[in-house]
C-alpha cells in the first residue's frame, strides 16, 4: 500500500514539474547554442575577424552594437525591428539582402535571431572559455525514477562518480550501459591502455584466478607503476612536442635531442604533477637556480619547444625562421594546453571567438627573447662534460669562485650553454666580406665585416669561434676605420678548416661601438676565415697568477671541444631582448605597433604577482583560475582511453569546435584533477579506468548500433585500433622479441631498403644492432622527411607540427605492412618458433599461437582457416625448399614445416582482433 501511495505521490509531482515557467513565459534563446552557431554559419564570414565589411562585426559584443558604416546599428538591444540585422535579412532587396549572395536564413534561425534581440540580445561567453565550477554528481535517486524504486537493477552498476554521469546521459538517449567485460578482455585493454603492452600469459592467469573484491584495483596500480607506463604516454607526448630526432626542412639533418624524449618518460613514470611538468617545459631555464645554473633536468624538459624545426639549407635567412619558430611556439602552446586554434590570429582577429589579431603577438612577445636564431649548431645547447672534462670544468668555476664571486654564475652559465654571444649573421657584409654558405661571416685578405652597436660597457675580453685553412694571418678588430682605433688583433691559427674557440684580450674606451672586423693574409689571399659567433666578456679573474694562462687555454680548449649537448631555450635579457611588433597581415617583414606580454582579455588575466614572461606565462596556464586547461587535458587523456574525447575535437575547444557529450563530466574530472588529484595524471588515469563506464563490454545491439553508432554516449566499451607504436611493440612482445632497454639516443630497427635518400647530408639508415633492433617504437628514430614507414602506414604523424589527435584510418597498405614488413615477419618466425615448442600437430601450434596473442581460445572455424592456411603453405614449401629457406631469415633451423607456420603466425598477427582494442 505504501509502495502505490508513494508511486502516486511521484507521479503527481512528474506531472506539476512538467507545467514550467517557460512554458508560461516563453522560451529564453541561449546565445551559445542558438545564436552564436548561426552567426558563425552565416554572419561571421563576411562581419567578423577576418573582414569588417560595412564596418560591422558580430565577433565582439561591442561591436555589434555600434554604428556600421551605414550609421546605423546592427543590433538595437530589445528592439529587433530597429536592428540593421533584421532589417537586412528580412528585405526584399537584392542590394541588400543578408546574408550577402548566400542562402536566405531558414524562417526558425529568423525567429530565434528576432526572440533574442528583443530579449535583450544577451552576450555569452562560450562555454569552455568560462571559469570551471565543480558540477552535482548526478544522483540516482531522483523524482523521475521515483528516487530508486523504478531501476533499482541500475543502481548497482556505477562504480564511481563517472558512472552517475554516464548514466544520466545514458538514460536522456533511451540507452542502458552494457555489461561489464569479460576479465581476459578487460586485463588487455587496460594493459594496453596504461602501458601500450599486452598482458603476460602469467599475468592473465594470476588475474583470472584471483576472485578478491580487489583484483581488478591490483592489476591498475601494477601498471601504473610499471616503467612501461611512461614509454606508452610518452608517445601520445612526443607528438604534441613534434618530437623528431632530425632538424626538418630540406637538409633535415640530425638533431641530438633524445633526452627530451627520456625526460617526459622519467615524468610520466615519477607521476611529475602535471603543472610542474607544464611549467618545466615552457620556462624551465626561468626556474630558480643552484650554483649558477637551472636544474638540469628543468633545462632538458625545455627541448619541448626546441623540437621546432631549423632550416640549415645555404642562403635562408634566420630570421625569418626564427620567427617561424616563435610562431610555432604559439600555436602549439595554445592547442596542447589551451585547446583552441590560434594559428589563424597571426594574420587576422579570431573568426569564430572574441580573439584580436593584436593579442596573438602580445602572447608571442612572451618567447620572442629565447636566444635560438635558427643557426647550424642548434644554439643554445645544454653541454654534458664528462670524465676529466666535467673535472676541468669544475676546477675553472672554482677558480673564479675564489677570485671573483660576482663572476662565478656568468661563467658557469657561459661554460654549460654557452650564451649570451652574438652569432654571425648579426654582421653588415661591407668591403669584400661574405656569408660563408649563407650562415658565417667570411673574410680573406683585405676584406671586412661590421658588427654595429656592440656593447663593451665593462668587457675585457672577447671569446670568439672561427675557422680557417690559411697560414700567417691577422684579423684586426677597430673600433673605426683608422688605424689606431683597434681593440684587438688575433694571430689567425691554421685550424684546417675546423672550429677553433679563442680568448682574446681587448682593449677600448667601453660604452657601445660599431665594430670593423679586417684580415690580412698576403701569403694565402684567396683563402677564408669563417667567423661563426663571438661574446665579450669579462676576462678570467686572477691574471696575474702564474697559473693563469694554463687556465685561460683550458678554457677556450673545453669550448671547443665537441661534447654531447641537447638544444635548450634560454632567456635573452639586456642587449639581447627584442622588441615584439604585431605583424601586418601576419607578415613578418611588415611590422605594425609594438606589444608587450599579455594574454587574450577572453581569459583569466595575468596575475600580478607572476613575472611577466614566459615562466610567469607557464604559471597562469596551470592557474585554476584558467578555464581551458584542465578541460583540454582531460579530455586529451580520456580520449586515448575511449578513442573518442568528450570534446571530440581534442584541438579545437572554441565555437567551431564540437560540442562536448558529456560537459558536466568533464567539468567534473577537470575540477577533481587540479584539486583532487593536484595534477596527478596516474589518479586521473586510476579513476577513469576504475569505472563501470570503461569496464563495459564492447559487445552491441541493434539498439546501441542504431542509437549511438559511435558510442558518443559510451553506451559500450572502447573498440579502436591499436596505435602504431602499439602495434609493433604488441607483434614483438607476443613472440618473445621485446627489449625492455629503456632511454638514451634513438635506434634504426629494421625498414624496408631505400626509404631513406638524404639529400647533401648523406646520412644513412644504419640498422642498430643486438637488442636495440627490438626495442620499443618510442625510442626508435625519428626522420621528419622520412618517418619510420610502417609506423606512418598505421596514422604516425611526421612530426613537422603539434598533432593532437591522430585519426585512425583503414587501408590496404597496413595489412601489407603486417604481412610484409621485417619487424613483422621476424616476429612471426619467432612466434612459430614458440609455437611448435608448445604442441605436437599443427591444429595444436595453432591454438597455442592464437592464445598467446588474444589469451583466448580459438574459435573452431577460425582454426580450421588458419590450418587451410598451414597446410597450403606446407605443400608449397616442401615442393619448392628453397622458398621455405628465403621465408626463414632470422632462425639457424630451417624447414617446410616452420616456414609454413611462420606464415600460419603472420596472417594472425594481421587479424583485426589482434591489432584492435577491445
Amino acid at each position: 500500500m505504501k509502495i502505490k501511495l508513494w508511486a502516486f505521490i511521484g507521479l503527481l509531482v512528474v506531472g506539476m514539474m512538467s507545467f514550467t515557467w517557460s512554458g508560461l513565459f516563453g522560451h529564453k534563446i541561449d546565445y551559445n547554442t542558438e545564436v552564436k552557431p548561426i552567426l558563425n554559419k552565416n554572419c561571421i564570414g563576411c562581419h567578423g575577424g577576418v573582414k569588417k565589411a560595412g564596418d560591422v562585426s558580430f565577433l565582439f559584443e561591442h561591436e555589434m552594437l555600434e554604428p556600421g558604416k551605414s550609421g546605423k546599428i546592427p543590433v538595437v538591444r530589445g528592439d529587433a525591428h530597429a536592428s540593421e540585422m533584421i532589417r537586412r535579412i528580412l528585405t526584399d532587396d537584392a542590394d541588400e539582402k543578408m546574408p550577402k549572395n548566400g542562402t536566405p536564413l531558414s524562417k526558425d534561425d529568423v525567429e530565434i535571431l528576432t526572440k533574442w534581440i528583443d530579449q535583450g540580445a544577451s552576450w555569452e561567453t562560450h562555454w569552455s572559455y568560462k571559469r570551471i565550477e565543480k558540477p552535482e554528481v548526478p544522483s540516482l535517486r531522483t523524482v523521475w525514477n521515483l528516487f530508486g524504486l523504478l531501476d533499482a537493477d541500475v543502481r548497482k552498476w556505477p562504480k564511481n562518480e563517472i558512472d552517475h554521469f554516464t548514466l544520466q546521459k545514458l538514460r536522456e538517449k533511451d540507452l542502458s550501459p552494457s555489461p561489464e567485460a569479460d576479465k581476459v578482455t578487460l586485463l588487455r585493454r587496460v594493459s594496453l591502455d596504461l602501458t601500450g603492452l599486452p598482458p603476460t600469459e602469467k599475468e592473465v592467469a594470476d588475474f583470472v584466478s584471483d576472485n578478491s573484491a580487489g583484483a581488478y584495483e591490483k592489476v591498475i596500480d601494477r601498471l601504473l607503476q610499471s616503467p612501461s607506463f611512461g614509454e606508452r604516454w610518452t608517445s601520445m607526448w612526443l607528438d604534441l612536442a613534434r618530437y623528431a630526432d632530425t632538424k626538418g626542412y630540406e637538409k633535415d639533418s640530425g638533431r641530438r635531442i633524445w633526452r627530451y624524449r627520456d625526460y617526459v618518460v622519467r615524468s610520466f613514470n615519477a607521476d611529475k604533477p602535471f603543472d610542474v611538468f607544464t611549467i618545466e617545459q615552457l620556462a624551465g631555464d626561468l626556474l630558480p637556480k643552484k650554483n649558477g645554473m637551472p636544474a638540469e633536468e628543468n633545462l632538458i624538459a625545455t627541448g619541448f619547444h626546441r623540437n621546432t624545426m631549423n632550416n640549415d639549407e645555404g642562403g635562408t635567412s634566420d630570421e625569418e625562421f626564427r620567427v617561424a619558430a616563435q610562431i610555432d611556439r604559439v600555436n602549439t602552446t595554445w592547442e596542447v594546453w589551451q585547446g583552441t586554434t590560434f594559428a589563424c590570429i597571426q594574420c587576422h582577429s579570431h573568426p569564430y571567438d572574441p580573439i584580436s589579431h593584436d593579442e596573438y603577438y602580445k602572447y608571442m612577445a612572451y618567447f620572442n627573447n629565447t636566444r635560438d636564431e635558427d643557426v647550424p649548431s642548434d644554439s643554445p645547447t645544454l653541454r654534458f662534460y664528462k670524465g676529466d672534462d666535467s673535472v676541468k670544468v669544475q676546477r675553472l668555476i672554482d677558480w673564479v669562485a675564489k677570485r671573483d664571486p660576482a663572476q662565478t654564475e656568468d661563467f658557469t652559465q657561459f661554460m654549460r650553454v654557452m650564451e649570451p654571444k652574438i652569432n654571425s649573421h648579426d654582421f653588415q657584409i661591407i668591403g669584400g666580406a661574405t656569408l660563408l654558405d649563407g650562415k658565417y661571416l667570411g673574410l680573406k685578405h683585405k676584406t671586412s665585416g661590421r658588427l654595429p652597436n656592440a656593447n663593451l660597457t665593462g668587457m675585457t675580453h672577447m671569446v670568439v669561434s672561427l675557422g680557417a685553412n690559411i697560414d700567417k694571418s691577422v684579423l684586426t678588430i677597430r673600433k673605426d676605420t683608422s688605424d689606431k682605433a683597434f681593440i684587438a688583433r688575433i694571430d689567425v691559427p691554421n685550424t684546417k678548416g675546423k672550429d677553433t674557440v679563442m680568448v682574446v684580450p681587448i682593449s677600448h674606451g667601453g660604452g657601445k661601438q660599431d665594430l670593423f672586423f679586417s684580415l690580412d693574409s698576403p701569403k694565402t689571399p684567396d683563402n677564408w676565415v669563417g667567423v661563426k659567433w663571438l661574446s665579450f666578456q669579462k676576462g678570467i679573474p686572477g691574471k696575474t697568477e702564474p697559473e693563469y694562462p694554463d687556465i685561460v687555454t683550458e678554457y677556450s680548449r673545453l669550448l671547443t671541444k665537441g661534447i654531447e649537448d641537447i638544444p635548450v631555450l634560454w632567456e635573452g635579457k639586456g642587449d639581447f631582448s627584442r622588441k615584439t611588433h604585431v605583424f601586418v597581415r601576419g607578415n613578418w617583414m611588415v611590422k605594425g605597433a609594438q606589444v608587450k606580454p599579455d594574454v587574450p582579455k577572453l581569459l583569466y588575466p595575468m596575475p600580478k604577482e607572476y613575472s611577466n614572461d614566459r615562466l610567469g606565462l607557464a604559471k597562469w596556464i596551470v592557474n585554476r583560475e584558467n578555464a581551458l586547461t584542465g578541460r583540454v587535458i582531460v579530455n586529451r587523456f580520456w580520449e586515448q582511453l575511449f578513442g573518442r574525447g568528450i570534446v571530440e575535437t581534442v584541438e579545437d575547444f572554441g565555437s567551431q569546435g564540437a560540442e562536448p557529450s558529456h560537459r558536466e563530466l568533464l567539468d567534473w574530472l577537470a575540477v577533481e584533477f587540479m584539486e583532487t588529484d593536484h595534477w596527478s595524471v596516474k589518479k586521473l588515469l586510476k579513476r577513469i579506468v576504475m569505472s563501470a563506464t570503461y569496464r563495459q563490454s564492447s559487445k552491441t545491439d541493434g539498439k546501441k548500433i542504431e542509437k549511438d553508432p559511435y558510442n558518443v554516449w559510451i553506451s559500450r566499451g572502447p573498440r579502436v585500433r591499436l596505435s602504431a607504436e602499439q602495434v609493433r611493440d604488441q607483434a614483438l612482445a607476443c613472440s618473445g622479441l621485446l627489449s625492455r632497454k629503456m632511454y638514451g639516443p634513438g635506434v634504426m630497427p629494421p625498414q624496408p631498403d631505400k626509404i631513406w635518400q638524404s639529400p647533401y647530408s648523406g646520412e644513412k639508415w644504419v640498422l642498430s644492432e643486438g637488442e636495440d633492433r627490438y626495442r620499443r617504437g618510442v625510442y626508435t628514430y625519428w626522420k621528419r622527411t622520412s618517418p619510420y614507414p610502417s609506423m606512418v602506414t598505421f596514422d604516425a604523424p611526421s612530426r613537422e607540427f603539434c598533432q593532437s589527435r591522430r585519426i585512425l584510418t583503414n587501408t590496404p597498405l597496413q595489412a601489407l605492412v603486417t604481412l610484409n614488413d621485417p619487424v613483422y615477419l621476424e616476429a612471426a618466425e619467432q612466434l612459430a618458433t614458440n609455437m611448435q615448442k608448445r604442441g605436437r600437430t599443427p591444429q595444436q601450434q595453432i591454438t597455442e599461437g592464437y592464445r598467446m596473442l588474444t589469451f583466448r581460445n580459438i574459435e573452431k572455424k577460425n582454426l580450421n582457416t588458419l590450418v587451410n592456411v598451414y597446410n597450403q603453405a606446407l605443400q608449397a614449401y616442401k615442393s619448392k625448399p628453397a622458398e621455405a629457406d628465403s621465408m626463414l631469415l632470422y632462425r639457424n633451423e630451417k624447414s617446410p614445416e616452420l616456414a609454413a607456420l611462420t606464415v600460419s603466425a603472420n596472417v594472425m598477427l594481421n587479424l583485426d582482433n589482434v591489432i584492435t582494442k577491445e
